[in-house]
């Protein structure tokens, strides 16, 4: 089950998101579904296209399966998602 507790550690592929911060204010209010995830990239699909946004570059509000809303650094989702499970995190 995903939890804000421990969602670093998990699938986020499927989930509804939105940038909230980015280095690149184009990237700010981006939002939609996470369709895809490579180890330094997310790939959000919008309502008209797929916008793909650099992991360390950005703060995403991600929406949990039971409605709650979690914000995560980008930082912490560099890595490829079946590294992120091995992956050693700092508490946050």
């Amino acid at each position: 089950m995903i939890t804000p507790s421990n969602i670093v550690r998990h699938e986020i592929i499927g989930l509804r998101a939105k940038v909230v911060q980015a280095k690149n204010a184009a990237n700010i209010g981006i939002a939609g579904k996470i369709v895809d995830e490579s180890y330094k990239t997310i790939t959000i699909e919008t309502k008209k296209v797929e916008k793909r946004v650099f992991k360390d570059a950005i703060t995403l509000e991600v929406e949990l399966p039971d409605g709650k809303k979690v914000e995560i650094e980008g930082n912490l989702l560099v890595a490829r998602p079946w590294d992120r499970i091995k992956k050693k995190l700092p508490k946050w």
